[in-house]
């Protein structure tokens, strides 16, 4: 088995990226086995950025072949925040429910037809000459409140089109069909399975 470095230490994160790559030749780790790591900052302008970023301080760090991702929530009628600042849109270290209360406070009273929404998710993977990007979306309605316990971040104001429930009420195999990272994940492991 080959090592692949996880750039992040979010479990959620980690459980679907060894879902999405079973049957492959790559044992998962997530970053948290290599203490002496910098820390992953995401100061870029753009999600490509910020994984590219990561994957890469975290291949030059350990010498194995990294992987990092960047997603967050697009709002059209926000012009498309919270975007990269999605894990932050509070405020540093704000947590899921008060980003969640920030967006749907600036979202109050606006018609459900003008709340179109996506998530984005891009992939960079990093090692000796290798850089290459994945990317997915999901799109879908963002709700008035939020519903679900499943899931994390946005998922309970994240109504996916083709469903009247949000993320956060599907099931982690439904979620895993529709979800921005699943068809980023889907396209990175064609990738991974190049030989």
């Amino acid at each position: 088995m080959l090592p692949l470095i996880l750039a992040s230490n979010n479990q959620h994160k980690l459980r679907e990226l060894r879902f999405f790559l079973q049957g492959l030749p790559y044992e998962v780790k997530p970053a948290a086995e290599f203490p002496d790591l910098p820390p992953l900052i995401e100061d870029g302008e753009t999600f490509e950025a910020n994984a590219l970023k990561k994957a890469q301080i975290v291949h030059r760090h350990t010498g194995l072949l990294s992987l990092a991702d960047d997603s967050g929530l697009e709002v059209h009628y926000l012009n498309g925040r919270p975007g990269v600042y999605s894990a932050r849109y509070a405020g540093e270290g704000a947590g899921d429910e008060a980003n969640n209360e920030k967006l749907l406070k600036e979202m109050r009273g606006v018609p459900p037809r003008r709340r179109r929404a996506q998530f984005r998710c891009v992939l960079a993977l990093a090692g000796k000459g290798i850089q290459q990007f994945a990317h997915g979306t999901c799109l879908g309605n963002l709700a008035e409140f939020p519903r679900g316990t499943n899931g994390f971040g946005y998922d309970p104001i994240f109504l996916p089109d083709g469903f009247d429930c949000t993320y956060a009420e599907l099931t982690a195999e439904q979620k895993n069909q529709i979800s921005h990272r699943s068809r980023a994940f889907a396209e990175m492991r064609k990738i991974l399975e190049r030989p």
